[in-house]
């Protein structure tokens, strides 16, 4: 069954209807983006959730300090590291359930990812020069088919919406899949029916 990561959470209202549409994690993003969110509100959020998820803190080139500071003050389950971080980084974090995003433009990309052995998964995102993700665009997915071979989870991500989900699943038989920008009325706002339509897409296809 492919996992569901609902990204880019910033209200309690997107977080209780991911849960109640069967989302597996929700997204609190702690770093420069149009969809971040204060501590404060993101210990708010999780605290008044009703469900089961596990709730995943998205980290850019943070310090080690912080991200731990920030696990614990919001209680989070998962920590993404989304920025340049590497493995002797990682490697301090080993304690705790890790996700390691990578973003990928070619077959070099993916010569990172036998580095990162203290990571519980692998988030494929589309590269880009002008930002570290939510670029909302997609990438070769035989790459990411490639990364498999690595013999990490692999979650999938960049530009799923309705209009591929089917596909991308269908090809890469990922792990999980990191849904954000393709189901927002703007960013750090999602569209209920959108959110809800995607999922059950997804829960059709297990």
């Amino acid at each position: 069954m492919v996992k569901i990561k609902i990204c880019g959470i910033t209200n309690i209202e997107d977080a209780q209807n991911a849960v109640s549409f069967g989302a597996d994690f929700i997204g609190f993003i702690f770093a420069d983006s149009p969809r971040n969110i204060k501590l404060e509100e993101a210990r708010s959020i999780i605290e008044k959730i009703k469900g089961d998820v596990l709730k995943v803190g998205v980290f850019v080139n943070e310090t080690l300090r912080n991200v731990i500071s920030i696990a614990e003050y919001c209680s989070l389950d998962l920590i993404q590291l989304h920025g340049n971080e590497d493995p002797k980084y990682c490697s301090q974090l080993k304690d705790r359930q890790l996700i390691k995003a990578f973003r990928i433009k070619d077959d070099a990309s993916l010569a990172l990812i036998p580095r990162y052995k203290d990571v519980f998964a692998c988030l494929l995102d589309t590269f880009s020069n002008q930002r570290y993700g939510g670029t909302g665009r997609t990438f070769d997915w035989n790459l990411a088919i490639k990364a498999k071979e690595f013999g990490k989870p692999i979650i999938l991500s960049g530009g799923l919406g309705l209009s591929n989900i089917k596909e991308a699943i269908k090809a890469v038989r990922p792990y999980g899949v990191d849904i954000s920008s393709s189901i927002e009325t703007k960013p750090g706002k999602k569209d209920t029916k959108k959110m809800k339509e995607l999922i059950s897409v997804i829960k059709a296809l297990d």
